[in-house]
């Protein structure tokens, strides 16, 4: 399916990380050029390399950390006119209400959330006056299904799902679609290396971490590349008539809500 990305320009935030990266693939496969955000220097460069490399094509990078006022400034400064945008960056920590500090809670919503508004607003108007184009917000589905172990990422993923329905609701009649994407467990290192230490502490092997994949619906979490290819699609002109919306990608596991 021709997704007609060819020659478009993808601004792609937390681009380093496993869906980031994905997404990046998955976007230089059908022709688009891309700009990577990211805080490290170095992972942004050895990425750009390893995708002209393998794909051709224009990659610019960015090292940025949009959790801070100058990165912004940084972005929407430098990037000049793009079509696509992702907001991917960010990884809200896991606690109750009593574990986490509010001086993380600040700064894990200064990334995640702020940073997601704050390049929603820029380029929603940037994109409105060049003549459209779409913004897609990597959110998580915690936001759907909160959980007292993660109120802090739960609190921000449903604030960000309501941020993407009120601006994606009006977006475009400016020409601009906004749309969320909702991914489950997605296997990645970050999943593995909290599996593995609860696989040290119940089986004394975190090598069983494998084990865990049966609470998953088809007794797995996700694939990176599943999110990347529905991103994209959303982000397609085959995605021409969706704004303000939730995709939510879990194998069901948000709808198992029977007692």
């Amino acid at each position: 399916m021709n997704l007609g990305l060819d020659g478009k320009t993808v601004l792609i935030t937390g681009a380093t990380g496993a869906i980031g990266s994905r997404v990046a693939d998955r976007f230089a496969v059908e022709g688009a050029g891309l700009i990577l955000v990211a805080r490290d220097a170095a992972k942004l460069a050895a990425q750009a390399e390893r995708l002209k490399q393998v794909h051709g094509g224009e990659c610019r990078t960015i090292a940025a950390d949009l959790a801070t006022e100058a990165g912004i400034v940084a972005v929407t400064g430098s990037c000049g006119r793009i079509d696509i945008l992702v907001n991917n960056a960010g990884a809200i920590p896991a606690g109750n209400l009593l574990d986490i500090s509010m001086e993380t809670w600040r700064r894990a919503w200064d990334l995640k959330v702020f940073g997601y508004i704050a390049l929603t607003r820029h380029f929603l108007k940037a994109m409105s006056e060049a003549g459209g184009g779409a913004i897609v917000n990597t959110i998580g589905s915690a936001g759907e299904s909160p959980d007292f172990d993660y109120v802090c990422g739960s609190t921000g993923n449903a604030a960000l799902m309501a941020f993407t329905r009120a601006v994606g609701g009006r977006s475009l009649d400016m020409g601009v679609r906004v749309v969320g994407i909702n991914p489950g467990a997605v296997e990645t290192e970050r999943l593995r290396k909290l599996l593995s230490g609860r696989a040290a502490e119940t089986y004394g092997d975190p090598g069983e971490y494998r084990r865990f994949f049966d609470r998953y619906p088809a007794g797995r979490p996700a694939e990176a590349d599943e999110v990347a290819d529905l991103i994209a699609f959303v982000a397609s002109t085959r995605g021409a008539y969706l704004s303000g919306t939730i995709f939510t990608i879990d194998g069901g596991m948000a709808s198992r809500r029977s007692l």
